[in-house]
């Protein structure tokens, strides 16, 4: 299931988290001031996930979600507000313990009465069991358009009604900042994100045998600034 390109980006992003930015994500997902290039990324990343959340039942009561590269858990907070069953999981170790220390912070923890299980790890780990709902925001958006298929379709066998995610658009602006990106690479610099056009995901994905049983449905695009990124919403035909 897994490529070696999956394997060696999956190392690149679990090394650049916690060894690198773990501090910065921390602080760019939190309510302290940032400069202005930040705030535009914290209010798209807060429009992603209201959107995300949006496409979701407002009654999430005995329902399990998978937030796939939970990050500092945000939107497994607010899902379990909302009764969901939530097993969060991401990569970095290092903001797994922030998500956790966030929600113990959290005026209203008992709101989530327990429901979230948050882990470190491979978030297409078969192991992680079945759900209702798949969401992974700005989780695929590292990898190439047949690595996300690879991975969607290995979700798609255990959730039982939608997966959302979202991918970053080919648009010129990202097609040329990511050939400029490969033309002076850094050490230190964050894992290169992977532009996609949706027609071509799409077309993959309904190419793909393992989700014949799948459509793609809603999309919506979130543009903040220095943050762009596409959800996409696949459910069971």
């Amino acid at each position: 299931m897994e490529p070696s390109t999956y394997l060696a980006r999956r190392v690149q992003i679990e090394t650049y988290f916690d060894r690198t930015a773990a501090q910065a994500w921390e602080r760019l997902t939190s309510t302290a001031p940032v400069g202005h290039i930040r705030a535009t990324v914290r209010a798209g990343r807060d429009r992603m996930r209201a959107q995300l959340l949006a496409w979701l039942p407002a009654d999430l009561r005995g329902a399990r979600i998978l937030d796939a590269g939970c990050g500092t858990g945000a939107f497994a907070i607010e899902a379990a507000r909302r009764g969901a069953q939530v097993t969060a999981i991401d990569l970095s170790r290092s903001l797994v313990e922030v998500a956790v220390n966030r929600l113990g912070e959290q005026a209203d923890a008992s709101a989530t009465g327990g429901r979230i299980e948050f882990r470190s790890g491979d978030m297409s780990d078969p192991a992680l069991g079945e759900f209702d709902h798949v969401v992974a925001m700005d989780s695929l958006i590292h990898y190439s358009a047949e690595d996300a298929v690879r991975v969607i379709r290995g979700w798609a066998c255990r959730t039982r009604r939608s997966m959302l995610f979202t991918f970053a658009p080919r648009t010129p602006l990202l097609a040329a900042a990511h050939a400029l990106g490969r033309l002076f690479p850094r050490a230190n610099r964050s894992p290169e994100i992977v532009p996609v056009a949706e027609g071509e995901l799409r077309r993959q994905l309904a190419a793909d045998p393992g989700l014949v049983e799948w459509q793609a449905r809603r999309t919506e695009r979130v543009a903040s600034g220095f943050y762009t990124s596409q959800a996409l919403e696949v459910a069971r035909s």
